[in-house]
């Protein structure tokens, strides 16, 4: 991924208000994001903790969905990720919840993710981060499948937001 600007993050999203997209809490640390190694920008608000945000650049240009995260999780099971098919022990993946874009979202419809909590997908796919022992398998495939694979299955969660 390219590096971004807080102009196009805020501009890029498809499933709030402008107003909404105005006043998020963007990352602090945008200027040292590993760009290169990310298919794309994710965080955590660290004013709202309820709330976390990707952006994604696609043939239309950015595309940023606003989530929702539940308040209280629970649980000590292993869960996988639904983009890079990493595992990770307690909380470490959670269920993302986006309003659909448009008509649909204002009417109170979602859609949801199992997603690694830190947002650092590309990392693990990459082998530039570990999970926690045992957190990804031994696959066939190599990194650049790794990496289109994952790409494909946050694809089909945007398309999902959009239509």
């Amino acid at each position: 991924m390219r590096a971004v600007t807080e102009k196009e993050i805020r501009g890029s999203f498809v499933n709030c208000s402008k107003g909404e997209a105005t006043r998020l809490a963007l990352p602090r640390d945008l200027a040292t994001r590993p760009w290169e190694d990310l298919d794309f920008l994710g965080w955590r608000d660290h004013t709202a903790h309820e709330r976390a945000y990707l952006v994604i650049e696609r043939d239309e240009g950015l595309v940023g969905v606003a989530f929702r995260l539940p308040s209280v999780r629970t649980g000590m099971r292993r869960s996988m990720c639904s983009v890079c098919l990493t595992t990770h022990p307690g909380q470490g993946v959670t269920l993302m919840a986006a309003p659909r874009a448009g008509r649909a979202g204002r009417e109170g419809n979602t859609v949801g993710l199992h997603m690694c909590t830190d947002f650092a997908c590309s990392l693990y796919v990459r082998g530039k981060k570990a999970p926690e022992t045992g957190g990804r398998f031994e696959e066939s495939l190599t990194v650049d499948e790794q990496i289109e694979r994952a790409t494909t299955n946050l694809a089909g969660f945007l398309d999902r937001v959009t239509a």
